[in-house]
């Protein structure tokens, strides 16, 4: 068991792969700066109490530093420009660095089991596809982390968390980004209310922006109240010298079957009105009432109960009421939509099964998880399109995530070249996080279409 980096191994300056799991090490001699073309470094399960800042000189794309001691990050962290996984999982680290928001390659974050209470909102910038801190001391999530739109795993349990709460935490991650949306428009209803209320009622007519935070997380309580959590006090009331009939009324013009009548009554005309705080009004007619005693739990429940594959268009203003959608219908979409993907999926694993002749087993994600059958399969179709794949062996039964993503461009890289439209390509963590199989499914099939047409023209 090694108690500290050996120095001749900092003279191997070919060295790729660097594992020193499970020793005593306590200190990273600088002379590891001399590794320039390493890629994958193992550093778990040591007593390191720091990274040194030499670290971050290499080439890195995976840096594993579980179970150690470290009481924070460096800050030159951000250095590492090609890192794809982090995992700093079981240490002692209270804060990560604002630095972390310039890793524009890293893909998966481990920070499970420290003693963090606050995320940076820098982590907002980088393409995080999975991203664990369970086991923390995180109290709130913060409301920009509802853009990390390529974000597919989420794992939060085991922290004391008030925003959001426990019971939408509990639902996942649609459920928390959609909260996070919610509390998002609601600061802006406040803002857009606050700018309404300061500045002269009759307004020039304003250039119409996208709509990007679209939601139907305004709500209402009664036909009075018109802004569920953002509707200001009394005093604010008086000092904004804005009525409140005058929002009513127009409500009234909005919900008025006459159209051509409309301009004749009191109160503002929507057309001149402020953008935002016309969409608000818009959307008001189009919620559901709610009865004195209801819970705000319940509350969020309701506007939370949403389809992941529903998206808001830009300046699409929902015209109708929402009660009017028949559930029936929704219902047999989301059947159809679903047998739609088991028939991928089973087409998938065809496809592989009667050209490698094997059999694969039943949880398919896992088995093409590596990259490995995908490579023998792009190479059975085109030889030699893959020249070097990395396979496991009976001393590593596992490939390292490195590995797998390796193989994983490199049967993409190989669809690109046969001629496989950028539209029907999968991305890389559909197939790495065995959550695309449609997807990837779409792929092999035009793989094997693209070398059909071109059989049949050279026949």
């Amino acid at each position: 068991m090694l108690t500290e980096v050996p120095t001749e191994l900092c003279h191997f300056v070919s060295l790729e792969t660097l594992n020193l799991y499970h020793n005593c090490i306590k200190v990273i001699p600088d002379a590891i700066v001399n590794l320039q073309m390493l890629t994958y470094l193992n550093l778990s399960r040591n007593q390191l109490s720091s990274l040194p800042a030499c670290l971050c000189g290499l080439p890195l794309k995976v840096l594993i530093a579980s179970n150690n001691k470290l009481g924070s990050l460096p800050e030159e962290i951000g250095q590492l420009k090609q890192l794809m996984e982090l995992d700093v999982s079981c240490n002692e680290i209270t804060a990560l660095p604002q630095q972390i928001g310039q890793l524009k390659s890293l893909k998966e974050l481990n920070v499970r089991r420290n003693y963090l209470e606050v995320l940076p909102q820098e982590l907002v910038q980088l393409p995080l596809v999975k991203f664990d801190f369970s086991c923390n001391k995180v109290l709130v999530i913060p409301i920009c982390f509802r853009k990390m739109v390529q974000l597919q795993v989420l794992l939060l349990e085991n922290n004391p968390l008030q925003s959001p709460p426990a019971q939408i935490c509990t639902k996942g991650k649609v459920h928390i980004f959609k909260y996070l949306t919610v509390q998002a428009c609601q600061i802006k209803t406040a803002d857009s209310l606050y700018l309404n209320a300061i500045e002269p009622q009759h307004l020039p007519q304003p250039v119409e922006e996208s709509k990007k935070d679209s939601d139907s997380g305004v709500g209402s309580d009664n036909g009075d109240k018109r802004l569920s959590a953002t509707e200001p006090s009394d005093e604010d009331t008086i000092s904004f010298n804005v009525p409140m009939s005058d929002i009513v009324e127009e409500d009234h013009i909005i919900k008025d079957d006459s159209g051509h009548h409309a301009n004749s009554r009191k109160g503002w005309n929507v057309k001149n009105m402020d953008v935002k705080y016309r969409e608000i009004l818009l959307l008001i007619p189009c919620l559901p009432t709610y009865p004195e005693g209801f819970g705000r739990a319940a509350e969020c429940d309701e506007l939370l109960r949403i389809e992941e594959d529903t998206q808001w268009q830009a300046d699409e203003i929902p015209q109708r009421n929402l009660e009017s959608i028949d559930p029936q219908f929704t219902i047999r979409r989301k059947m159809e939509q679903m047998r739609e993907e088991r028939e991928l999926v089973e087409q998938l694993r065809e496809n592989i099964e009667t050209r490698l002749k094997i059999c694969l087993p039943e949880d398919l994600g896992s088995a093409l998880m590596d990259g490995v059958v995908l490579c023998h399969l792009v190479n059975h179709v085109r030889p030699r399109s893959v020249g070097s794949i990395h396979v496991p062996s009976p001393a590593v039964p596992k490939l390292s995530m490195a590995k797998c993503r390796r193989n994983v461009e490199n049967f993409l890289d190989a669809c690109r070249k046969l001629g496989i439209p950028e539209e029907k390509l999968c991305l890389p963590h559909h197939i790495l996080e065995e959550k695309g199989l449609v997807k990837v499914s779409i792929t092999v099939q035009a793989l094997l279409d693209v070398t059909t047409v071109k059989q049949a023209l050279f026949t």
